[in-house]
């Protein structure tokens, strides 16, 4: 198993660089080349809402990207550190579902948009931030094929 990492101040001029990156390590992992567009629009939006909850949350930690290459699959984790909480926890600085967000609708959107691009996707929050890991299916490379 290979692990690509990129660590990013969250800057939105960053995220090309993190698309780009994705799309090279997915293509040489055995990503499928019609899958690829989808790869680089996935990882765009999720390195654009890490970006967004950073910035509106006033935190300097740097966004975490994971390319993971595993035998059948490829994997990717785009990782904050905005705090989340459950509704009704009044932890400071926490955001809780329940409670009224500008920035709601708009990481919403992200994520319906992520959904309908990856098939496989897992979204984690919590108290230390949060986690989106999308998975794409691998072909070995021609003439490694039994």
């Amino acid at each position: 198993m290979a692990t690509v990492e990129l660590r990013f101040s969250a800057l939105p001029e960053h995220v090309r660089t993190a698309r780009l990156v994705a799309a090279a390590v997915a293509r040489r992992s055995g990503v499928d080349e019609a899958v690829l567009d989808e790869v680089r629009l996935a990882v765009g939006e999720a390195c654009t809402r890490a970006v967004g909850l950073h910035q509106s949350g006033g935190i300097a930690a740097p966004v975490r990207v994971s390319l993971i290459e595993e035998e059948k699959q490829f994997s990717i984790e785009v990782g904050d550190e905005a705090p989340r909480a459950a509704p009704g926890d009044k932890t400071p600085g926490a955001r809780g579902a329940g409670e009224p967000d500008t920035d709601a609708e708009e990481d919403e959107m992200g994520l319906a948009v992520i959904s309908g691009l990856v098939d496989d996707v897992e979204v984690t929050a919590g108290q230390h931030g949060g986690l989106i890991r999308m998975s794409w299916p691998t072909t070995p490379p021609a003439g490694l094929v039994p």
